[in-house]
């Protein structure tokens, strides 16, 4: 079975083919960071107008690449939540298009549940159940996948997702957005032990909190400045991506001990992170708990991940019609 898939959630605009949930015949992704850049972050307006921009070119590079036309896809999958409302509506209509025109099946899919998919396509063993931590710019998840379509939430951040903190963090240290990257490599070559941050607390044994991190990098920052001090921002980066990892592997791998899974997955834009793949490989090896992690390409957004989810969820039944709309926000066990 050929699905194209369609994601446009946030900053990129992506397109992919894949067959039978696992074989990525294609995969295209046009993105505006650049442009974004400039306003140090995601500006939604400007967003959705490239993807209104974007989205034929891409669509068709996907179907050139993978040598088909839409005359052999079987159904179209496309991200409708979570994400920038009006990023969303555009995929969701092109898709919505597709369907109508061609006759096949629209099948919409959870963003989250598309990143954690993006495991399948890394790893052909992978299969439910099992736990996975999802962390990216918008979303800090534990969740425990019981099967390719029901999953629940054990765990999420009660404010700011890591890897906004990630961005946040970064401005104040005066890199350029996105700031993940640059704070990963800069701290490569940081002592970690430099500068004693923060671990807030949370009322959820599984929950997280990143605001009060993210403000005590900033205004150390700012108050070194006004005091005329210099700020080792190597070692500053390597201390913040510490504690990040140390926090998510910390609970990840109790809420995996409480709820007794020795396999477990990482999953999202900040599971390219180095820090933390290596902090939460370290982890899982001294407790015995296979884990799997996508490959880097794989970690940001891409519609691969959202053909793969897609598949799963065409396989059980889970076909929308022509009222399908987007939302901003959704719960990972809403259809």
């Amino acid at each position: 079975m050929k699905i194209l898939a369609i994601e446009s959630s946030c900053d990129e605009t992506a397109a992919a083919v894949v067959e039978n949930g696992r074989t990525v015949l294609s995969s295209v992704v046009a993105t505006q960071i650049d442009e974004h850049k400039l306003y140090g972050g995601v500006v939604p307006e400007i967003a959705s107008r490239r993807h209104c921009e974007n989205i034929t070119g891409v669509t068709d590079e996907a179907l050139k690449n993978a040598g088909l036309t839409l005359d052999d896809i079987d159904a179209v999958a496309v991200t409708n939540a979570p994400g920038l409302i009006g990023a969303l509506f555009v995929g969701v209509n092109f898709a919505k298009g597709i369907a109508a025109a061609k006759n096949i099946p629209l099948i919409a899919v959870h963003h989250i549940k598309g990143h954690i998919a993006a495991n399948y396509i890394t790893h052909a063993d992978l299969e439910p159940p099992y736990m996975c931590l999802v962390v990216s710019g918008g979303h800090t998840h534990i969740v425990k996948v019981n099967s390719y379509t029901e999953l629940e939430t054990v765990g999420r951040t009660t404010d700011d997702a890591a890897g906004e903190a990630f961005d946040k963090a970064a401005r104040a240290m005066g890199f350029d957005y996105p700031g993940g990257i640059h704070i990963d490599n800069a701290s490569k070559t940081g002592d970690k032990t430099k500068y004693k941050l923060p671990r807030p607390a949370t009322k959820g044994e599984y929950d997280f909190s990143f605001s009060g991190l993210k403000t005590a990098v900033i205004n150390l920052v700012h108050n070194a400045k006004q005091k005329g001090e210099e700020v080792d921002i190597n070692s500053l980066a390597a201390s913040f991506s510490y504690t990040v990892a140390d926090m998510l592997t910390d609970k990840f791998i109790a809420a995996a001990k409480e709820y007794g899974y020795n396999k477990i997955a990482l999953a999202g834009g900040v599971a390219a992170n180095s820090v933390l793949r290596s902090v939460l490989s370290q982890r899982a090896e001294k407790e015995g708990m296979k884990l799997y992690i996508p490959t880097i390409s794989l970690c940001g957004d891409n519609a691969a991940m959202i053909g793969c989810q897609g598949y799963y969820e065409y396989l059980e039944g889970n076909i929308a019609d022509m009222s399908l709309n987007a939302y901003a926000t959704k719960k990972l066990h809403m259809l």
